[in-house]
């Protein structure tokens, strides 16, 4: 118990900082469009995030070993602090594409030292209870800061300094913690080439969610902006995709650990193929229709992840987990700097409701690629439980999985 009780101040910490990323998240890319920004600068500024966080899962550790883990989260969330106000000074393409990675560096660092924070207080008889308690606090967080956007308009400066002030916070609960801190993480060796040969379903998997979910995660304010919802129908928008995809991870889960995987990827695949579909042709008709879409879609769209990594694990043994996992996750973000940039491609031209197109087309390939494995290679067994994974997440945060449970 007082494992779990340690790891309060951190967990308070991830609260707020998330808090701050589900505001931002929204708040950016209407902000962009507002300001007239292209579709493809939108997109690009949407993968620099994602490029800072590959630089940031690889420099993190060697910033921990020199100075440690405070003084690491200070630096993050105070750099994540000062970007979102320079970001409201200089509402520039330009400027905002190159920040928005010093962001994602700056975010890779902050779950860097949360996660080997959290993974150093958890024994394996906590682990699964702290795991749970970080995927709840994870989606808490994002939710409650996607609501918070309609604490102001987004043509002032009030929600990017609110933002600014969940970054400043979130300082104080780990700041002030006695929690001992955790000896510098260190991240497995990379082998992609080798983990497609090992589960290919499972690489296709990880670059399908990178290519349709950042593209998603991107656009989806600026869809919502573009049906004229009101800022409280927006919030609602974004909260009810992630809503979605929260409360069907563990049924959906639970019903792969019965049966094969693949038919689980390939199912969900298909559904979120015709969700998307449905947004393009349904989406802005009614407000109710388009709340309602949109969750399905996060049902279907969002547990792909965590059923491709699973299926993968599957196919290894256990102390392989977290090299596994690692190398996956590092896959996902390299599809997710790409996916961006080819949606705004293709919503530059065809208008916003084609984002759905767009990720139906990325469905149906996996699909189609998932159904093929399906009829000529034989189903591995079960070797690991299917186990939610976080909205974001390093690679430390993979040795805090119960599915990779130390020896003691």
């Amino acid at each position: 118990m007082s494992q779990f009780l340690s790891a309060g101040a951190i967990l308070l910490s991830t609260l707020i900082f998330l808090t701050g990323q589900g505001l931002t998240g929204t708040l950016l890319p209407v902000r962009g469009h507002l300001a007239h920004f292209s579709d493809f600068a939108i997109g690009l500024i949407g993968s620099a995030y994602y490029v800072g966080f590959i630089v940031g899962c690889f420099a993190g550790p060697r910033l921990l070993a020199r100075v440690g883990h405070s003084r690491t989260f200070a630096a993050a969330a105070g750099l994540a602090a000062a970007i979102v106000l320079m970001m409201s000074l200089a509402v520039n393409e330009t400027a905002w594409i190159v920040l928005r990675g010093f962001f994602g560096f700056a975010a890779a660092n902050v779950y860097m030292v949360i996660e080997s924070w959290l993974n150093d207080r958890a024994s394996n008889a906590t682990r699964g209870r702290i795991f749970a308690a970080y995927l709840l606090v994870n989606f808490t967080g994002l939710i409650v800061g996607q609501w918070t956007f309609i604490a102001g308009r987004p043509l002032s400066q009030t929600l990017f300094i609110l933002a600014a002030i969940f970054y400043a916070l979130c300082l104080i609960p780990l700041g002030l913690t006695r929690t001992p801190q955790p000896h510098a993480v260190a991240v497995p060796v990379l082998r992609p080439a080798r983990m497609f040969a090992i589960s290919p379903i499972g690489v296709a998997g990880c670059v399908a969610v990178g290519f349709a979910n950042a593209a998603c995660w991107t656009f989806l304010p600026v869809y919502a902006h573009d049906q004229h919802l009101t800022r409280g129908l927006l919030s609602g928008f974004m909260s009810a995709f992630t809503v979605g995809g929260a409360l069907i991870q563990l049924p959906v889960g639970r019903l792969s650990d019965r049966m094969d995987r693949r038919v689980i990827i390939a199912a969900a695949s298909l559904c979120a193929a015709a969700l998307g579909i449905a947004m393009w042709y349904f989406g802005g008709r009614s407000p109710a229709a388009t709340l309602a879409i949109v969750t399905l879609f996060g049902m279907a769209a969002l547990p792909i992840y965590g059923l491709s990594v699973a299926h993968a694990n599957d196919k290894l043994p256990r102390e392989m987990f977290v090299e596994a996992s690692a190398t996956l996750l590092l896959i996902n973000a390299a599809a997710s700097v790409a996916g961006p940039v080819i949606a705004a491609s293709i919503t530059d031209r065809f208008g916003m409701p084609a984002l759905f197109l767009y990720t139906a087309a990325v469905h149906i390939g996996l699909a189609v690629f998932t159904l093929g494995r399906i009829r000529t290679i034989a189903s591995p067994p079960h070797s690991e439980r299917y186990a939610p994974m976080p909205a974001q997440a390093s690679p430390a945060a993979l040795e805090l999985d119960p599915r990779g449970e130390r020896v003691e």
